[in-house]
């Protein structure tokens, strides 16, 4: 079935958890495109009259609130012949905000200087979406850069249902800001169906995503989403138009930048045809260690290859 559409609603999202146990909102065919929408934030993130509120984030959140804290997910998108041990590929095709504001908070407790800020801060941020632009409220006019910051299949049975702050194995909340338009992600799948949901819509985010949240709106995402059988995963990949990327999730920065490098080593050997310590010295070289975001408790690291450097020609 493709050019499917799945909307965001009470019955289509899953708010604050991932858990192998969801039934499907939809079952698409590998190799299918689905659109998805999605909406972010609570009833206190709510902005004043005069800008659009989509009506299903208001029905969601009058269907009650989540019991554990996290984002609101659209899904899960069951893949047909999906099986523990494959990969799924989520080619990002295209992605574009729904409304016309995104919210940033910070506060107590949270973000990188958790100690350093003790109010609350929350702001609302026009957006325009026909610019591309957001007005800050100092009069800075920040280009729009849309992306997922949550997309994951879901995870391991035995985990149970866990939280979507912590980016893991099965992805979930990356907040990687290379997955824009254009990009690939490849996930490792831990159940039938892989069960892909997406959320957390950004707006525009730097590496790091410091004060614990980006600008948050809702999106639109049209998604190809494709089952490898011939490919072993054992941590979420991407590619860009133009680089390889492999990513680390841990609590501490260092775990995360060794394994981050650990595979793109194996990637560059594998790829390239040299040896593992020619990769090793290559990464060193010409690789870069991104801060993918450091205030989702597991940290994160990605490491960047151009693609130049080591596909055959």
């Amino acid at each position: 079935m493709s050019g499917l559409t799945l909307d965001a609603s009470p019955e289509t999202c899953h708010w604050g958890y991932f858990d192998a146990t969801l039934s499907p909102a939809v079952t698409i065919d590998s190799g299918d495109e689905i659109t998805i929408n999605s909406v972010s934030g609570g009833p206190q993130n709510l902005p004043d009259a005069g800008f659009h509120v989509p009506p299903e984030l208001l029905e969601i959140h009058a269907a009650g609130l989540p019991a554990m804290p996290g984002h609101i997910l659209t899904g899960p998108v069951a893949v047909k012949g999906a099986q523990p041990g494959d990969v799924l590929r989520v080619d990002i095709l295209d992605v574009s905000v729904r409304q016309d504001w995104g919210f940033n908070y910070f506060g107590p407790l949270k973000g990188t200087l958790p100690q350093d800020f003790p109010d609350l801060h929350h702001t609302i941020i026009p957006l325009d979406t026909a610019r591309g632009v957001a007005t800050m409220p100092w009069g800075l006019e920040l280009p729009l850069a849309p992306f997922f910051g949550v997309m994951g299949v879901a995870p391991p049975p035995a985990w149970g249902r866990i939280s979507t702050i912590e980016p893991r194995v099965h992805g979930g909340n990356i907040d990687n800001k290379e997955l824009v338009a254009g990009s690939t992600l490849y996930l490792p799948v831990f159940a039938q169906g892989a069960l892909f949901s997406c959320g957390d819509g950004h707006g525009a985010q730097g590496d790091g995503e410091v004060c614990v949240t980006a600008i948050e709106t809702a999106l639109q995402g049209r998604f190809r989403l494709t089952v490898i059988k011939d490919r072993k995963l054992a941590f979420p990949q991407a590619e860009t138009p133009t680089h390889y990327i492999t990513m680390g999730m841990a609590p501490d920065l260092d775990r995360c930048a060794e394994m981050a490098l650990r595979d793109m080593i194996t990637l560059v050997h594998q790829r390239a045809g040299i040896s593992r310590e020619q990769a090793y010295m290559l990464c060193s070289l010409a690789g870069d260690l991104r801060i993918t975001q450091t205030v989702n408790r597991e940290k994160g690291v990605h490491m960047m290859m151009a693609k130049n450097l080591i596909d055959p020609t």
